[in-house]
């Protein structure tokens, strides 16, 4: 799911593309897609675009006559910017808008449908989709602090909570967490001061940083490879591969459709943590520690 730096690098290629421009037109290829009736989408065509704001993992574009057209990518949505009139070609293709200078194109991969799209007609209902979660560049420590211990579940869980904090997912969780050199399940209401300090510092200066990278990878363009896994992140997505730190393996806990990634060295003491499913299936053989994972896989290969 685009998470708060790749919501932030399309708003900013977004800037000087459609505000003050006209919206024409807009196809809606997906009868999934549009999850509001009133008003209708159509009130939006041949207003002009006044600015673009981010909710959380939404970008909202707001127009003249007060309406707001607010796109949520969810897991598999993205965004490209095409040609004029380009054709809504393929199933994968949602909906298009067209500007006098070129076509936003929304598309979405697989075929869950999850992708949405909403007409408001003030700043009032436009507020009502915003989850509450504090902005982490806004907020001083103690904010922090006084948040995201409101109640005491693990910092992964907190972390991706945008009742909580706002536009961070799996993918910058697993970043911020392995920077701050703490476990993703550790409970919130258990952290020491520094672990605090550590976690508040570490927040801002990964989502600072991936802000600042993918608008350098963009430069003038427009932002066509967000995705959730990076060749240059540190642990997600790198299960298997060494940590950039010390070197050891990077693990995983799965669920559902879910991966966490951490670094057992880095993060927890050199204690692996239990996979839900592998846990169950190999009972008191699951390796508790890197050493012990590392004796069982030298067995394994003899």
């Amino acid at each position: 799911m685009p998470e708060l730096p790749d919501i932030t690098a399309y708003i900013t290629a977004l800037q000087p593309r459609i505000v003050g421009e006209q919206l024409e037109r807009i196809r809606i290829g997906s009868p999934f897609l549009l999850r509001t009736a009133d008003p209708p989408i159509s009130a939006l065509e041949g207003q002009r675009v006044r600015e673009l704001r981010r909710i959380g993992k939404r970008i909202a574009i707001g127009f003249d006559n007060d309406l707001w057209l607010v796109l949520h990518l969810m897991i598999a949505g993205r965004l490209h910017w095409r040609d004029r009139g380009a054709p809504l070609g393929g199933r994968n293709t949602l909906a298009a808008f067209d500007f006098p200078n070129g076509s936003l194109v929304l598309t979405e991969a697989g075929s869950k449908h999850r992708a949405a799209l909403y007409v408001f007609n003030d700043d009032d209902a436009l507020h009502s989709i915003d989850p509450g979660g504090i902005d982490v560049f806004s907020s001083d420590l103690e904010t922090f602090r006084r948040t995201l211990s409101r109640e005491n579940h693990t910092l992964k869980r907190t972390l991706t909570d945008p009742r909580l904090i706002d536009g961070i997912g799996n993918a910058y969780s697993d970043e911020i967490l392995h920077d701050a050199h703490l476990s993703p399940i550790a409970m919130t209401q258990k952290l020491t001061s520094d672990e605090w300090q550590r976690l508040y510092d570490s927040t801002r200066r990964v989502l600072a940083l991936w802000i600042d990278r993918l608008a350098s990878e963009a430069g003038a363009g427009f932002p066509e490879k967000v995705t959730a896994f990076r060749r240059d992140m540190a642990v997600h997505g790198r299960y298997g591969k060494p940590c950039p730190r010390c070197g050891d393996p990077v693990q995983r806990i799965r669920y559902a459709d879910n991966e966490t990634n951490y670094c057992a060295r880095c993060q927890t003491g050199g204690r692996l943590l239990a996979d839900r499913a592998l846990s169950r299936l190999l009972g008191t053989d699951w390796p508790r520690t890197l050493e012990e994972l590392e004796g069982l896989t030298k067995s394994r290969r003899q």
